[in-house]
C-alpha cells in the first residue's frame, strides 16, 4: 500500500513537468515584443493579435498545399491550435480593454473584418476536406472550435461595437451639455 502511495506521488509530482513540455507558446520573441510594446493602445493591440492569427492561417494553408511536408496532419493540427490561442487571446484583449473602458470603436472595426475573413478562410479549409473524409476526422474538433470561437467572437465584437456606440454618443452628449 505504501509503494502505491509513494509512486502515485511520483506521478503527480511528474505530471506539472509532463504538462508542460507539450504546452507551446503560438506567439515568437518578435511578436511578443511587439504586443509588449503596443500594450495600453487598443487599437495598435488588437491590430498586432490580428496580424498574428492572420499569419497562423497562412502556415495552415501553406502546410496544406504542400503535399510533400512531412508531419503534415501534425503541423496542420499545430497550426490550427496557434491560430485558436491567438484568437483566443484577441478576445481576451478586446474584453479586457473594454471592462476598462476604453473606446474602442475604432479599434473594433478591423477585428469585425478579420472574423469575416478568418471564418471564411476556416470554412474552406473545412470545405477542402472534404474530400479527405480521413483527414477531416483528424481535425474536426479543433476546426469545430475554431469555427465556433470565430462565430462566437463575430458575434460578441458587433455587439460591443453596438454598444460602445451608443454609450460614446451619449458621453459625447452629456458633456456638451455640461460644458453650456
Amino acid at each position: 500500500m505504501r509503494t502505491a502511495l509513494v509512486i502515485f506521488a511520483l506521478i503527480l509530482a511528474a505530471f506539472p513537468a509532463i504538462a508542460e513540455q507539450h504546452h507551446r507558446d503560438p506567439l515568437n520573441d518578435l511578436e511578443i515584443d511587439k504586443l509588449r510594446d503596443a500594450a495600453q493602445e487598443s487599437e495598435a493591440r488588437l491590430k498586432l493579435y490580428i496580424e498574428f492569427a492572420r499569419a497562423r492561417l497562412e502556415k495552415l494553408e501553406h502546410v496544406r498545399a504542400d503535399e510533400k511536408a512531412q508531419n503534415r496532419d501534425e503541423l496542420t493540427r499545430d497550426a490550427l491550435q496557434d491560430f485558436l490561442d491567438v484568437y483566443d487571446e484577441l478576445n481576451t484583449n478586446v474584453d479586457t480593454f473594454a471592462d476598462r473602458g476604453d473606446d474602442l470603436r475604432k479599434a473594433l472595426k478591423p477585428v469585425i473584418e478579420a472574423d469575416t475573413e478568418f471564418g471564411s478562410k476556416l470554412r474552406a479549409f473545412k470545405s477542402s476536406l472534404g474530400s479527405r473524409p480521413e483527414s477531416q476526422k483528424d481535425f474536426t474538433f479543433l476546426l469545430g472550435s475554431a469555427l465556433e470561437a470565430i462565430d462566437a467572437g463575430m458575434k460578441d465584437h458587433r455587439g460591443l461595437l453596438a454598444e460602445q456606440e451608443e454609450t460614446f454618443k451619449h458621453k459625447k452628449k452629456d458633456k456638451k451639455h455640461g460644458s453650456e
